[in-house]
């Protein structure tokens, strides 16, 4: 199923079953969980009176939300590492890893796709499916951006088989420098916020009628792409002890960076606001921010640590690990739901965590039980 990384120092340490490389089943069965508790949080601070609202009605409710966001936001670029890590630089030609990989994620997406807009769309939804994931699945985005990067993988995997460990540092380090530039535009913004650019803060070369600024081409989730490379190549095993001081170190100063902004923004309580305010108050947050940058760095490191192939991983990871693709693409039929039935009942914490889990369980035996179908099963849930 999946190439094999080249480093030498991941040789005697990656436990394999069937061509299956254990620690990143583990990694997606965790990062599908941490997705779903993302979105478990987020009725409590998206929606309120009306569904283009922010609000957030205590201190205690954002306390968790924060907590959850600081514990949870490296889920979508742990994904994209696991990709990288199993894919980059290419093995196969560029027409049969188009064939296999593109397929395999476009044709579930556009039937889950059209399934949310059947449940959930208005008037001219259907027609938005031509250009775009449909608002009514607003988690869908996560996949035109992977396919990106899969389209970017052959272009670059001539470099990716001969960059040096030295070089690829290099460029990591340029990609982790454009994950400060949403506290840039901020800064920006507060500075230079007068017409005509204040309202949207430009960087380096972006204007109104350009948004490929100088550092467009190396910014974005292909820094996770570059990661995954990293680890497959180059990155030392560490033994248990080093590894969770490493770890620990960047977890807290990621989740510091996070969580602190992230915490402080509403103020006072009750806090009510344009639903824009949300993408504001995010910044701290975003997928390719420095803080969760950090953070994901934290926990890919404990995640390659982790060998367990036993009665546990066979029965259970595996399969679930297999089907995290279709649980990621319907979950929200089921998450919606069990957010309505139980945040009322229980209190913040305990509301997430049971959302989230309720969700995971049942979206896991759906997509398995899908899976299973002779012929289209795959093509349902990947």
């Amino acid at each position: 199923m999946s190439e094999l990384p080249t480093s030498k120092s991941d040789a005697g340490l990656i436990c394999r079953q069937a061509e299956r490389i254990v620690f990143l089943d583990w990694m997606r069965v965790a990062a599908c969980f941490m997705v779903m508790a993302i979105h478990s949080a987020e009725p409590y601070y998206l929606g309120g009176a009306a569904p283009d609202v922010t609000h957030i009605a205590s201190k205690w409710d954002m306390l968790w939300i924060t907590v959850t966001e600081c514990i949870c936001r490296c889920c979508v670029p742990l994904f994209a590492m696991a990709s990288s890590y199993l894919l980059f630089p290419l093995t196969k030609p560029t027409g049969v890893f188009f064939r296999r990989r593109l397929a395999r994620i476009a044709v579930p997406f556009s039937v889950w796709a059209a399934a949310y807009v059947a449940a959930f769309g208005g008037e001219g939804s259907w027609g938005r499916l031509l250009f775009n994931f449909p608002d009514e699945g607003g988690h869908l985005w996560f996949v035109p951006m992977l396919a990106g990067l899969y389209l970017l993988m052959p272009l670059l995997s001539p470099w990716a088989e001969k960059v040096g460990a030295r070089e690829l540092k290099g460029w990591i380090a340029l990609w982790l420098s454009t994950t400060l530039f949403p506290f840039l535009r901020q800064v920006w913004g507060f500075f230079f916020g007068e017409p005509p650019f204040g309202s949207i803060p430009y960087l380096f070369g972006e204007c109104p009628w350009n948004h490929f600024g100088a550092f467009h081409y190396v910014s974005g989730f292909i820094g996770y792409m570059l990661l995954g490379l990293w680890f497959r190549r180059f990155a030392p095993q560490r033994g248990w002890g080093d590894t969770l001081k490493v770890a620990t170190i960047l977890w807290l100063c990621g989740a510091a960076i996070m969580g602190v902004p992230f915490f402080r923004f509403p103020g006072a309580y009750p806090f009510n606001a344009p639903y824009g305010d949300a993408v504001v108050m995010e910044t701290s947050i975003e997928y390719c921010s420095f803080g969760v940058a950090l953070t994901t760095l934290a926990a890919f490191m404990i995640f390659r640590k982790l060998d367990f192939g036993g009665w546990l991983y066979q029965k259970i990871v595996r399969p679930v690990s297999e089907a995290s693709y279709g649980m990621y693409l319907m979950h929200m039929f089921i998450l919606t739901p069990a957010s309505l039935a139980l945040c009322p009942l229980l209190p913040t914490p305990l509301a997430i965590f049971a959302t989230a889990a309720a969700t995971f369980a049942c979206s896991a035996v759906a997509a398995i039980l899908l899976r299973r179908i002779p012929l289209v099963g795959k093509w349902i849930c990947g």
